[in-house]
């Protein structure tokens, strides 16, 4: 046997465990995450019923130390009779080592050594924040720079996957099970054929839906138009309990002003939507979803910088994240949603807008990252 065959497939390490974590658990509502490894990073995807599915990419870029073999293809001898016909036409993805891993259990490895809620707003060695005395207060690895070390390395396909964490002296090592990848086919979504593109702040998006949970509400459904050039959006829901509305357009907010104020010039206003397309500006744009699959991205709502909020032509809801895992390093979370199907006589029942002021915009800062990797 050679030596390279004896290497394993992957090998990356990463400076700290809780990059992995922050991005793994903004997709953790399923049992099973399904895992493809190729050049640029790992591929985690969970679905529910095939009607949601989340999926977060973790770059290469985020590991110190990122080494992929590729599989050798196989031999001749080893395919099965008449598929030497077939070589041509195979599919480069499907040679990429996939495999299925339970994501509870992933997320349990790398906060073994404790990780600090990165939602809270008090630092780790306040007297009252909880988790301080939990990691040791002022003296824990957080506060003296000492990150969790995460190494991550896959032998063959069939291997378990191990985790290798490092904290100062103390050295942990967990092998994963691997199962059998489901080959569930993905919710097809048409980023050629969009009907409405906007992106806003996460923590606005993550605000709205928080807001309209209040009343307990069974679907979730967007609206969107266009007049003089002033675009509209607004999220509506209802159920048992009532219904509510939360409304954004692009007038100008201008930050209050400071107590000494300097003698520069103010701030510019910023505008809620930074993009803002619609296929048929003439009409009202309008999609529901179940309102309980959107609140399973909350959480990626809650830590993302921005969102883009893209819907295609059938009605395929993309949510796409941008998140920041530290200084000068982001990555991207989707999520994909299948609307719901509404009845014709609620047609005619179109929300009332509020009117405001605003100027269509041309581009954003944030570029779709599916997009890229195509």
């Amino acid at each position: 046997m050679d030596e390279e065959d004896e290497l394993p497939l992957l090998t990356a390490v990463s400076s700290s465990a809780r990059q992995l974590y922050l991005l793994l658990r903004c997709i953790n509502f399923a049992e099973k995450a399904h895992v493809q490894i190729n050049e640029g990073g790992l591929q985690f995807s969970v679905d529910e019923a095939s009607v949601m599915e989340g999926s977060a990419f973790i770059s290469k870029d985020l590991f110190t130390t990122y080494t992929f073999r590729a599989p050798a293809p196989q031999r001749p001898s080893q395919r099965e009779i008449g598929d030497s016909d077939d070589e041509e036409d195979e599919d480069p993805d499907e040679t990429l080592p996939t495999f299925q891993i339970s994501l509870p259990a992933l997320l349990e490895t790398l906060q073994i050594f404790g990780l600090t809620d990165t939602n809270t707003s008090k630092p780790p060695w306040a007297r009252d924040n909880p988790a301080s005395t939990a990691t040791g207060g002022a003296f824990t690895n957080n506060v003296l720079g000492m990150n969790n070390m995460c190494r991550i390395a896959y032998d063959a396909p069939g291997s378990p996957l191990s985790i290798v964490l490092t904290e100062a002296t103390i050295r942990t090592t967990c092998n994963l099970t691997t199962y059998e990848p489901a080959f569930n086919e993905e919710i097809p979504f048409d980023r050629q054929a969009l009907a409405l593109k906007t992106i806003m702040r996460g923590t606005w998006l993550y605000d709205a839906v928080s807001e309209l949970s209040s009343t307990s509400p069974e679907k979730l459904t967007l609206w969107a138009r266009t007049r003089g050039r002033k675009p509209y959006f607004a999220l509506s829901s209802s159920g048992t309990l009532g219904s509510a509305r939360v409304e954004f357009n692009n007038t100008p907010i201008r930050p209050p002003p400071p107590s000494n104020p300097p003698a520069d010039t103010p701030p510019p206003a910023s505008n809620l939507l930074e993009t803002f397309q619609l296929s048929d500006p003439t009409s009202t744009f309008r999609a529901s979803y179940k309102f309980s699959l959107i609140q399973r991205a909350a959480r990626a709502m809650s830590v993302a910088t921005k969102v883009s909020v893209r819907v295609d032509e059938q009605g395929v809801l993309s949510l796409q994240f941008m998140i920041e895992v530290e200084a000068g390093k982001v990555s991207f979370v989707d999520f994909r949603f299948v609307p719901l199907v509404e009845e014709d006589e609620n047609e005619g029942d179109e929300t009332q807008f509020l009117g405001g002021e605003g100027e269509e915009s041309d581009g954003s800062v944030m570029e779709d990252e599916d997009e890229r990797r195509a």
